[in-house]
Formats: C-alpha cells, sequence, structure tokens
C-alpha cells in the first residue's frame, strides 16, 4: 500500500475519543455527500423534463419539417412530391398550410394559428401523448370539421354536443384596388368540430387544425404550402434521413429535425441546467469548506508526529501528499454515498412516482427524471478540483514544520 495513503487513511480511521478533528472530518464527509445527492437528483429532474417537452412537441411535431428558407410559402407538383418520397426513409409525407386566421363561435371570436394539413397527419398519431376528447377525423372536403387546442375550445365556449352552431374561419384577402365592400376583404368558411387536444400550452392555446383543402380554398393558396412534415421510417436514423432530403433539395430549403423546430426552448432549457449546475457546485464547494477546517485543524494537532517523520527521513512531498489524500479520502467517502445515493432517489422516483407535480396532469403525474452518465461523470470531475483546492493549503502548511521546534 502507498505509504502516503496509508497514514491518511490512518488519520481518517482514528478513533480516539472526543477527538473534534474527526467529527469535523465526519461533517465534512455528510455534506459533500448531501450536495452530490441533491446534484444528481436536480441535474436528472432537469434531464426528465428535457425529454418530456420533447416527447409532447414530438407527439405533435413531426420528426423532421421541410420549409423555404426565404419567403412564406413554396410551389408543390406531384413530381416534386414523389422525388421527396422516394429519397430512402421517408415513410411519408404531410403538406402543411399554416398561418393566423380568425376564429369565430356564436358571439366568441380570436386569432388562433391555423394549420391545414393532409389526411396522413392523422394517421401519424400525433396526439399520443397528450390529452384527446372528441373524433379524431378532420371530416371530409364538403363537411370539413376542425381539431381545436384545449384553450381554443375553452375561450370559445365550445359545446361539442350543440349542433346548432358552426365554427367559422376568416382569413384576410389581398384588397384590390377601388374596393370599398369590407366583405370582399376577407374569406370565410364554415367549419365542423370534431374534438379537442391537449398538448403543450402553447399548441393548446392557439392551434386550430382543420383539412389542408379547407385551408388552401380560405387562403387561396392552389399549389403552395408553407412546410412539408415528412415521418421518417422507424428503421432508419433521423439524422441520415435529414441529410439526404437536405442533398436533394439544396440550399433553398430547409429540413429541420424536432430539436432544431424549437431551438430556442431547447437552448433555454440547457443554459438552466447549466446554471443550476455551476449554483449547486458553489454551493458543494462550500460544504467542502469543512474539509479545509479538518486538515487545517489536523496539521495543527500532528505537528509533532510530521517533525518525526520529517527527521526520520521524510520529504515534503510525502507530507504533503498524505494531507491531500486524507482531503480526497473524506471528499470521495462523501461522494461514493452521494453518488448511490442520488442513483437510488432518482430511480425510485422514475419507477414508483414517490413525488408528485402536484398539479392536475393528464401528461405525467409526477417529476419526470432521466439519469445520464456524463452527469455523474461531471460531478465527480468537479468535486476532484474542490477537493485538491481545499486541501492544498493545509498540505502546503504541514510541509513546512520546523522539525526542531516540535520535537
Amino acid at each position: 500500500m502507498n505509504l502516503s495513503f496509508f497514514i491518511a487513511s490512518r488519520y481518517f480511521r482514528s478513533k480516539k475519543k472526543r477527538n473534534f478533528i474527526n467529527i469535523l472530518s465526519r461533517i465534512a464527509m455528510i455534506g459533500v455527500a448531501v450536495g452530490t445527492m441533491a446534484l444528481i437528483i436536480v441535474l436528472s429532474v432537469f434531464n426528465g423534463l428535457e425529454d418530456l417537452i420533447r416527447g409532447l412537441y414530438a407527439s405533435f411535431d413531426a420528426p423532421l419539417k421541410i420549409e423555404v428558407v426565404q419567403g412564406k410559402s413554396f410551389e408543390v407538383s406531384p413530381a416534386f412530391l414523389d422525388s421527396l418520397e422516394e429519397v430512402d426513409g421517408v415513410e411519408s409525407i404531410t403538406e402543411v398550410i399554416e398561418d393566423n386566421a380568425l376564429l369565430k363561435y356564436g358571439e366568441d371570436q380570436m386569432v388562433v394559428t391555423m394549420k391545414g394539413v393532409t389526411a396522413a397527419f392523422l394517421d401519424e398519431e400525433r396526439f399520443s401523448k397528450g390529452y384527446f376528447a372528441g373524433e379524431m377525423t378532420l371530416g371530409s372536403e364538403k363537411k370539413p370539421k376542425a381539431i381545436l387546442g384545449r384553450g381554443v375550445s375553452f375561450m370559445l365556449g365550445m359545446n361539442p354536443s350543440s349542433e346548432f352552431e358552426n365554427l367559422r374561419m376568416y382569413y384576410p384577402e389581398a384588397p384590390r384596388a377601388g374596393t370599398i365592400d369590407p366583405s370582399k376583404m376577407y374569406n370565410s368558411g364554415m367549419l365542423g368540430y370534431a374534438g379537442a387536444f391537449s398538448v403543450e400550452k402553447k399548441f393548446d392555446d392557439s392551434y386550430v387544425v382543420v383539412p389542408l383543402s379547407f385551408a388552401k380554398e380560405l387562403m387561396d393558396y392552389g399549389n403552395k404550402r408553407t412546410a412539408l412534415e415528412i415521418k421518417v421510417d422507424s428503421g432508419h436514423s433521423i439524422n441520415q434521413v435529414k441529410e439526404r432530403l437536405k442533398k436533394l433539395l439544396g440550399a433553398r430549403f430547409t429540413v429541420k429535425d424536432t430539436d432544431e423546430q424549437h431551438a430556442g426552448l431547447i437552448r433555454a432549457i440547457k443554459i438552466e441546467k447549466l446554471f443550476v449546475f455551476i449554483t449547486l457546485t458553489f454551493i458543494l464547494a462550500v460544504a467542502s469548506f469543512n474539509i479545509f477546517f479538518s486538515l487545517s485543524m489536523l496539521a495543527i494537532e500532528k505537528k509533532k508526529d510530521i517533525s518525526v517523520m520529517l527527521a526520520m527521513g521524510a520529504t515534503t512531498k510525502l507530507i504533503r501528499s498524505i494531507y491531500i489524500k486524507q482531503g480526497a479520502i473524506i471528499a470521495f467517502s462523501g461522494a461514493i454515498v452521494g453518488l448511490v445515493l442520488g442513483f437510488l432517489i432518482c430511480w425510485l422516483q422514475d419507477r414508483f412516482g414517490l413525488v408528485s407535480l402536484g398539479v392536475a396532469s393528464s401528461v405525467v403525474e409526477s417529476y419526470p427524471v432521466k439519469m445520464i452518465w456524463t452527469d455523474f461523470l461531471w460531478t465527480s470531475l468537479s468535486l476532484i478540483v474542490i477537493t485538491f483546492f481545499a486541501a492544498y493549503r493545509p498540505a502546503s502548511i504541514a510541509a513546512k514544520v520546523n522539525t526542531v521546534e516540535h520535537l
């Protein structure tokens, strides 16, 4: 066994009664354990929330979305769509026309995001991870129906059982010169009510899904589309299919995956997680100050022992190594306990949902957690750095003991 480690471990396991230094070392170890456990738990919760948000958005958005780089819409043709369908890994294509419109029901009205889609939209189980009430249909070309976000449905005071009230959608039309009739300045269309969904607040409070034929006629779009949504075959990588589509489409179009479609939100979550990690690391550093104090007091108490070792031929490097390893033993003992406890608590939360969100939710009832090995790695590395700085100063003081004075 390494001599410095042997002596450090003897100091750590010392069983002298009423030894305040040993008590302080145990307190330091407990502080490190609690800080490490808290760091692992909080990071795992952030990972779980990030995964939950990704899943909710993915249940409404397609794995890949094609949009034009410049402008709002682009022309599509059967040949163009066929070329996309021939790309290896593309399972289906949903044509999309999306824009703001005015929706009216009875005396209530609000501006919504109208999303016109082809039938493939409903075949892709877009509302599988949320709440849905009503019929999963967009009606027919002659009798179109709309699927509303639950927030939109609530704001309009929808009564699903009423057969006498229909939805009416209004969209502004480019005015013609000399037109003074207000009715010529907008297009409108009637819709039946099919159902309501709840996926995520952003969608729930603004989106109304309608048939593509209805949106095309209302907006007078013809062959123009605002986006194409691609469903990727389960046996293919999304990134690989994305690269193939980019190569086919060229610089005129963008192909975005689900993270890129909501890049701002994902970036915000990652930044928040980073700042939480930094904050809790500082708390862990404060908890590690006890290591500094316990090693400083140990260096004072063991001056005579240090003098004897120096007189017997020990080097200052050995003395410094003893105290650094003493700090490492305290910190790593606490870290191992903290990592194990953090893992167990996260596992229990994931398995049994011990802590509830505290609000009624149809999507998730308890705090989601997801453990990632890199969180354990970065926590361990930050603890190594903190321990080194906490132990280095007391170790340097111990190595400068005057041998003659303390013998």
